[in-house]
């Protein structure tokens, strides 16, 4: 649990800074990627959101601890 757990936190600090740029300097990043809103741009921001509720329910069901790197007994 704790690699997705990073894999969703990665995706969402990639999603933060993201809706930062287009906040502060009115530019999408996923846009100019992928050359508009399109497919591609949709599959971006539907794992921004599968990330989100990841870290959600996962907070959930550890009684609000998100492990990133798991502990040196969880082997």
């Amino acid at each position: 649990m704790a690699i997705a757990n990073l894999i969703a936190f990665i995706i969402l600090l990639i999603g933060g800074m993201n809706w930062g740029l287009v906040g502060i300097f009115k530019w999408n990043l996923v846009e100019a990627i992928f050359g508009g809103f399109n497919v591609g741009a949709i599959i971006i921001y539907i794992l921004v959101l599968i990330a989100a509720l990841w870290l959600i329910i996962s907070a959930i069901i550890n009684k609000g601890v998100i492990r990133i790197w798991p502990k040196s007994n969880d082997k």
